[in-house]
């Protein structure tokens, strides 16, 4: 559970750190608009995958299933600052597909905690893997990183892409060409 105290008084430690008055007029309310934010980014600390992907329907083949261009937004651990892009995500059903909604809830649930991209994507795939049991999962996110953007070496437009395959899909090429060039 968040402590809502807490954040407001860390928002105005940090005001004051960067030479701000936090009883100005203009940031008199930030800390707490700051600690409802941060329950709204951070939702997914507090929230489980398997709570939208128990919910399965009985489906006959084996066919991909592919759900792309679901955007997300994230928070770099590193640096508390934005990322945010694109994620794809496939998957081989056994028997048991799951409604299409809940493949972006759960890369919300994921993305809504402090996080890398790299840790999101294979969060991601071992959810579809635990929670579905298909024959194998492919996930794939394309992001831009404001630590990169805004800071640092201020790269803007730069993405940076990774992947994650399990089951059949790791052992199949030719499946992992089918899906990038579904996603492409």
């Amino acid at each position: 559970m968040m402590d809502r105290e807490k954040i407001e008084a860390g928002v105005r430690l940090l005001l004051e750190g960067i030479g701000e008055d936090p009883n100005r007029e203009g940031l008199l309310k930030t800390p707490e608009r700051i600690a409802r934010m941060y329950e709204e980014i951070f939702g997914g600390i507090e929230e489980e995958p398997w709570r939208h992907l128990n919910k399965t329907f009985r489906a006959e083949g084996n066919q991909m299933v592919l759900e792309k261009d679901i955007t997300f937004y994230s928070v770099c651990e590193h640096h508390l600052m934005p990322f945010y892009g694109k994620v794809h995500v496939a998957y081989i059903p056994q028997g048991q597909v799951v409604g299409l909604s809940k493949l972006a809830r759960t890369v919300e649930v994921y993305a809504r905690r402090p996080q890398l991209q790299e840790r999101l994507t294979d969060q991601i795939a071992e959810a579809l893997m635990d929670c579905l049991k298909p024959a194998g999962a492919m996930v794939m996110l394309e992001a831009e990183h404001t630590c990169m953007t805004m800071r640092g070496v201020k790269k803007p437009g730069s993405k940076t892409v990774t992947y994650a395959a399990r089951g059949i899909f790791r052992k199949e090429e030719r499946l992992q060409q089918t899906f990038f060039q579904l996603v492409k």
